[in-house]
């Protein structure tokens, strides 16, 4: 777990593609706090915090990473205030408009994760085009994580398989850690290799709790609006200095 500051690295101080993670989750924090040192509404925090996803998810694209899941509002944020709530569902509703023909023409396949049914009909509409639009794409496969909870996604995966042994479509022995993962929202993808949470603080917040058990967990004090692709590239260059061991020893991996 590290803390780094945004700061400019060279082409040559990359990491390779090979060192590269081929997921990256992201916790997109401190877009409050962003606003309110500059004497602006926290509501100016998110809209600022939207043209950082833009260029996050532009840089995964250019340094070829295959999947890239952000939190952008969890099941907890109900509890905000409704102002803020209605501002973000507001940007919510624009980016589809702003976003997605870009997205789709750059190759990026979009999925939403968490509980859509508490959404209003008509975002709930447009979610659902736009995963229909983009089904195709296999450049980028960027996860918006929206009304989600990651206790509660290992419970609903929990009620799919009970509902299938109920049925007779599966026996409760059949259930092991490869097929409990394909009940859960990210289903088939791989795990995310790199967490990052910005804003300072230290913990994973009710977020993807089952696909984060080996995850590499990076944390910055940089707020999520100053968050640019060369501080991405700072997270990168952490994980790539990484020696991941899933349990083996060092000389194991190295030997390996």
């Amino acid at each position: 777990m590290n803390n780094h500051p945004t700061g400019n690295r060279s082409e040559r101080e990359r990491p390779s593609a090979a060192t590269l993670p081929s997921h990256v989750a992201i916790i997109m924090d401190g877009n409050g706090r962003w606003a309110r040192a500059r004497g602006e509404r926290r509501t100016a925090g998110h809209k600022a915090g939207l043209v950082a996803v833009r260029a996050i998810y532009r840089h995964c694209l250019n340094r070829g990473i295959g999947a890239l899941t952000v939190f952008a509002f969890s099941s907890e944020n109900w509890g905000r205030p409704a102002e803020e709530v209605m501002v973000l569902m507001g940007l919510f509703m624009d980016a589809f408009d702003e976003d997605v023909p870009a997205l789709h023409r750059g190759g990026v396949r979009v999925r939403f994760v968490g509980e859509r049914t508490v959404l209003n009909a008509d975002l709930q509409r447009r979610m659902a085009e736009t995963e229909a639009l983009t089904a195709g794409n296999t450049r980028l496969n960027l996860q918006v994580a929206l009304s989600y909870g990651g206790r509660r996604d290992i419970v609903l995966a929990a009620q799919r398989l009970a509902g299938a042994c109920e049925s007779g479509a599966l026996r409760s022995h059949d259930i092991d850690e490869q097929r409990f993962a394909g009940a859960l929202a990210l289903q088939a993808l791989p795990d995310p290799d790199l967490f990052i949470r910005t804003g300072g603080e230290r913990r994973i917040s009710n977020f993807l709790l089952w696909n984060l058990a080996y995850t590499e967990l990076y944390f910055t004090d940089t707020l999520w609006p100053d968050f640019d692709p060369a501080a991405m590239d700072l997270a990168l260059a952490d994980f790539a200095s990484r020696q991941r061991r899933f349990g083996l020893t060092g000389d194991q991996v190295h030997g390996a």
